[in-house]
């Protein structure tokens, strides 16, 4: 009786293109910005930094930046991630910024600004100006002021009547929609109306 020898590879399955953190474009850019702060370019420090640096302006926590190394197949851990966080604020390439005992954000636009943070969606962004600039602060004696934050909590408003009216978005759609049958309703009538004419 022979016996049936079967062998089953297994394929890691990756999301998307391995990073090339040694070699790649973004790598060099990346690596040249680690050095000039002081930081020894490792694997972990430039993967990350590459999330960071490279789309404008971010705000982020260690459990956004640790889900999109995830997803990019980084092998990182979030320990990894909030070490390698904490390393860039020291250096001054980063901005930490803390919510009333909540998430600690991290702000990759580390000059003076202020913020707006969305309550409902969990979101930090920037306010288009900077009011910091227009209040007047003067530093105790013995002590100069080394960075102002404002932090604006924002909440979404139910209209009055909640239930009796329909939201602003809900009022939109209806009208788009009552403006599209209204227009395919016209359309419908001309073409009645030359299929009329041409019979006659």
């Amino acid at each position: 009786m022979a016996l049936e020898h079967r062998t089953t590879l297994i394929t890691r399955k990756t999301v998307g293109p391995a990073y090339d953190w040694r070699n790649g474009a973004l790598a060099k850019v990346v690596r040249a910005k680690l050095l000039e702060a002081a930081l020894r370019p490792t694997r972990q420090r430039v993967s990350l930094a590459s999330l960071l640096f490279v789309a404008g302006d971010r705000h982020v926590t260690v459990e956004h930046l640790y889900n999109e190394a995830r997803a990019l197949g980084m092998p990182l851990s979030r320990a990894t991630v909030y070490n390698t966080l904490h390393q860039f604020v020291a250096t001054g390439i980063l901005h930490e910024i803390a919510l009333y005992g909540s998430k600690v954000w991290y702000d990759t636009r580390i000059g003076s600004h202020c913020h707006y943070y969305d309550e409902d969606k969990s979101l930090l962004f920037d306010m288009p100006t900077d009011v910091a600039k227009k209040l007047e602060l003067t530093a105790p004696e013995g002590a100069e002021i080394v960075g102002v934050d404002v932090i604006v909590r924002l909440r979404s408003v139910a209209p009055e009547n909640d239930q009796a009216k329909p939201s602003a978005t809900f009022r939109s759609s209806a009208q788009a929609l009552a403006q599209k049958s209204y227009q395919t309703l016209n359309q419908s009538v001309s073409v009645c109306r030359n299929a009329e004419n041409d019979q006659r």
